[in-house]
């Protein structure tokens, strides 16, 4: 497969799976912010605003947002409470069967 087509099918991908939470989800959201790289990549924002309407969909710098900060923010926050011991998951968040960490910390 060419690298163009697998960036293709990716994006399709996560496109696809993002819009399958819509049903899951306890009321349909009016709009959807995108942050991180998703945010810059113009295909995956048409393809999300082609199956989430009527939301709209925007890119978080459309709002002020800084999209690279939000994502690295999410991250640092996750990775705090793995190195404390602290649940990332819930069962009422993901279905896990009870609040489970990240994994564990590889040390040299």
């Amino acid at each position: 497969m060419a690298p163009a087509d697998g960036a293709a099918t990716l994006t399709a991908f996560t496109a696809a799976a993002i819009a399958r939470i819509v049903p899951l989800l306890p009321k349909v959201p009016k709009s959807w912010i995108v942050c991180g790289g998703g945010a810059s990549n113009l295909t995956m924002l048409r393809m999300l605003r082609e199956r989430l309407p009527p939301a709209t969909v925007e890119p978080a710098e459309a709002l002020g947002w800084a999209a690279d900060a939000i994502e690295a923010q999410a991250f640092g926050f996750l990775a705090a409470r793995g190195m404390k011991g602290l649940p990332l998951s819930y069962p009422t968040t993901t279905g896990v069967p009870i609040p489970m960490t990240g994994g564990i910390i590889a040390r040299p």
